[in-house]
């Protein structure tokens, strides 16, 4: 019998300390680490397909038909909360004026940041943070939630339950925040500050 596998999408600098989280609990599992489409597209290739998948701040889509072949639910560690589905979601809790904020464990579809719920963890935007430093906070509460389901994911087969915690913000995207980034004559000082604290 085949060692059990995992697929962990997750960035180059991420990897190794999070392959070194599930193999410590499970040191039999076989992780496979795609960081884009191109290494995703190689390990089904390579007849990864039948094994579990995790995404950590991942901003890689995983097609259906790969998510559907997997054995069991995919799973992916969101930086942010529930009202932030997408991307660049730090930039626009700061430019939206949140107070509260937050990363998301959830299952994944293929519509992005869209499947139920397992956990949410928030904690309060400090007074004037920038966008660097959510995105700080966030990394490390994605951090200690991975740790915290490692064992789990690492070593049962079983769904995770889900919550009832819904999404309920809508999808931002990269192209959105590129807009909000640019700084044109017709601005105000303040929406000029409120952009670059937002985006930079």
């Amino acid at each position: 019998m085949s060692a059990p596998k995992l697929i962990l999408l997750t960035g180059e600098i991420e990897a190794p300390h999070l392959t070194a989280i599930l193999n410590h609990h499970a040191p039999a599992l076989e992780i496979v680490w795609a960081a884009d489409a191109a290494a995703l597209k190689g390990a089904v290739e390579n007849g990864v397909v039948g094994a579990r998948m995790i995404a950590v701040m991942s901003g890689l889509i995983v097609p259906a038909d790969v998510l559907d072949a997997l054995d069991g639910p995919a799973y992916n560690f969101h930086p942010g909360p529930p009202e932030y589905p997408g991307s660049c979601v730090a930039g626009f809790a700061i430019y939206e004026g949140a107070t509260s904020f937050g990363v998301t464990l959830h299952e994944m579809q293929s519509r992005v940041d869209s499947g139920p719920i397992v956990e949410v963890r928030r904690f309060d935007v400090p007074p004037g943070a920038k966008f660097q430093e959510l995105e700080v906070m966030a990394f490390e509460g994605v951090i200690q939630m991975f740790a915290d389901y490692a064992p789990k994911l690492a070593l049962d087969p079983a769904p995770l339950p889900h919550s009832d915690i819904a999404w309920v913000g809508p999808l931002r995207t990269r192209a959105q925040a590129d807009r909000l980034s640019e700084i044109t004559s017709d601005l105000t000082e303040d929406e000029i500050n409120r952009r670059y604290r937002a985006f930079g």
